[in-house]
């Protein structure tokens, strides 16, 4: 079957993937996984997408062609018993990695950002992010309106795109739980960084120790879902001979220490993350 007049709704899907790749290259993770379920593709049509998504790589970003090489990778092998009648052999060790990561990765970046969020005794343009505007019931993130500089490590500058939205942005800050309190110069705010109190700066490491079991819990989380389609993806003894998969017993147990090495990874990075902020905190 040519590939132009093979019509099943998975490889409609690829093709629009590759179409929208720079934006959506996390997808073409999930490609391997539902070649499994194809069940009329032959050998020529299957080489053919191969070679199409393949001869795209050139010139696209590096996340993208690593994108790109994951469905690459995944097509392993195609068993010609008379070439018009051959199967797929899909392994889908690299979709359950790619997955893992993604998961791990997103966890990091949110624990990154509620770190930011948190005050300590030093000016930081990062630190009034996540403080959100009211204008006229439109409600905006104060990054989004305004330029945050710091003049010093105690001082903050706030210059609003808008001269005429300084009072709500004044109004917002001094409403936040970040116990700040602008000046207003009419054209811009000057917030000062008051020092931490003791209880403050408990408070506040307290809030970093439970962002730091909540981040583990998520990568432990990312890591048991990695295991549980690992075990799912080996065939089972009565059915290998039956089986498509080119996912065998020994990938699975070299996948597992690979998910278990980037579990470590993610765990240590959370872990060093909290400590400096902890020690920013501290010694501020």
């Amino acid at each position: 079957m040519a590939l132009s007049r093979l019509r099943h709704p998975v490889i409609l899907r690829a093709r629009r993937l590759l179409a929208a790749a720079p934006s959506t290259f996390r997808s073409l993770h999930h490609v391997p996984e539902a070649l499994n379920q194809i069940p009329d593709v032959d050998a020529t049509s299957l080489r053919t997408l191969h070679f199409r998504l393949l001869s795209g790589v050139h010139g696209m970003p590096s996340k993208l062609q690593n994108g790109v090489r994951y469905f690459s990778s995944a097509v392993e092998e195609v068993s010609d018993d008379d070439y018009g009648n051959a199967t797929a052999a899909v392994n889908v060790g690299p979709s359950i990695k790619a997955t893992a990561v993604s998961q791990m990765e997103a966890a990091t970046d949110a624990l990154s950002r509620e770190l930011a969020k948190l005050r300590t005794g030093r000016a930081s343009a990062g630190m009034l992010d996540h403080i959100i505007v009211d204008t006229g019931g439109v409600k905006t993130p104060l990054c989004r309106m305004a330029v945050i500089s710091v003049l010093d490590p105690k001082t903050l500058s706030v210059n609003p795109y808008d001269p005429n939205t300084l009072k709500e942005l004044e109004k917002a800050i001094i409403s936040s739980p970040l116990g700040l309190n602008p000046q207003s110069d009419n054209q811009r705010l000057i917030v000062p960084i008051p020092p931490l109190t003791k209880e403050h700066v408990q408070a506040v490491c307290k809030v970093v120790a439970k962002s730091s079991e909540d981040v583990k819990q998520s990568i432990r989380r990312a890591r048991q879902k990695a295991m549980d389609t690992i075990k799912k993806s080996v065939p089972k003894k009565k059915d290998r001979d039956k089986s498509a998969s080119a996912f065998s017993e020994d990938d699975a147990k070299r996948l597992e220490k690979k998910i278990d090495d980037l579990t470590k990874k993610f765990i240590k990075s959370a872990e060093d993350m909290c400590k400096s902020k902890e020690k920013e905190i501290t010694s501020s």
